[in-house]
């Protein structure tokens, strides 16, 4: 079963573990990976954010599993035998979906992703929102952040960040996303009967873990220009840059579980380490200039509340 990206197209082209995405590839260019959405699980499982669905990692028979049981005959007529014998296929999408960048098994047998379905629409509506640090998904333009260094107060004053979490949630993104060096967070959804009191649920992670040689600073302009951060959130972060917490630790050995093990390459999880220090570095030279009360939101005291009210 092949994984959908946000645009409903459907995954071409697999990436080797130890490839990098290709210095000049655009972030609106680069591969679906998906063995980063089987680490993007486990990292915020780890970062005990639990915000996205659960993914495993299987190898698919695609003659079995997939071609003899589609009922879209789009798909069904992608498929076609290479020159090696393997059984290949390209699907439908916007990009990519060519001969030239069909996905191949050996002969066919491919390693997948699979995640949870989310409650049907019908049961659970969910509402899409623009990501307020967008790219600007265009070769030669700069999105408005990117040259506003006062661009965060203009945000904080537009709903639904005005209020209650909403921006706290998007520092979790943030930092979720710098992590894994996802520079795709175009829009992000909500479940809608929860009005304002939500959470982001962090879907569509495929373009992580893409670069373990360069750390993409510019996913990290939210929590720079904004300089907020919840204590949980913060506190789980120290946690994690200690030696006997390590984060790559963690994610070396959560990572271990799935079917398709290694997930990532070693590099990917030493980078993580590299990119915490980044983080905290931020969030320090934040409390430095702003004043701890002023940067770290204890919503420590709000989750005491709500268990006492429930007993």
């Amino acid at each position: 079963m092949p994984q959908e990206d946000s645009d409903n197209a459907k995954e071409t082209k697999q990436q080797t573990r130890e490839q990098e995405t290709p210095p000049d590839f655009f972030y609106f260019s680069d591969y679906e990976r998906h063995n980063a959405e089987i680490a993007a699980f486990h990292l915020d499982r780890i970062l005990d954010f639990r915000r996205v669905p659960p993914v495993a990692g299987r190898l698919v028979n695609m003659t079995r599993e997939i071609r003899d049981v589609t009922r879209d005959k789009k798909l069904w007529r992608t498929f076609f035998i290479s020159p090696a014998n393997n059984i290949c296929f390209y699907g439908e999408c916007s990009y990519y979906c060519s001969t030239e960048h069909a996905l191949c098994g050996k002969p066919d047998q491919i390693e997948g992703s699979l995640a949870a379905f989310l409650p049907d629409l019908s049961l659970a509506k969910r509402k899409t929102w623009r990501n307020p640090w967008r790219r600007s998904y265009h070769k030669r333009k700069k999105a408005e952040w990117e040259v506003d260094p006062d661009y965060c107060e203009e945000v904080k004053q537009t709903p639904p960040y005005d209020r209650g979490t909403r921006i706290l949630d998007i520092m979790d993104m943030t930092i979720f996303d710098f992590l894994m060096g996802n520079m795709d967070r175009h829009h992000y959804e909500t479940f809608e009967k929860f009005g304002n009191e939500t959470f982001i649920i962090h879907l569509d992670n495929g373009r992580g873990f893409g670069k373990y040689s360069h750390d993409e600073l510019s996913i990290l302009v939210p929590l720079n220009q904004c300089c907020r951060i919840r204590k949980s959130t913060y506190l789980r972060l120290q946690l994690l840059a200690k030696e006997e917490y390590k984060l790559s630790h963690l994610m070396e050995e959560s990572l271990q579980t799935d079917k398709i093990a290694p997930i990532l390459y070693k590099l990917h999880l030493e980078a993580m380490d590299r990119r915490l220090r980044i983080v905290l570095k931020a969030v320090n030279d934040c409390i430095e200039k702003d004043g701890y009360s002023n940067v770290v939101e204890n919503d420590l005291v709000s989750d005491m509340n709500t268990m006492m009210t429930k007993r």
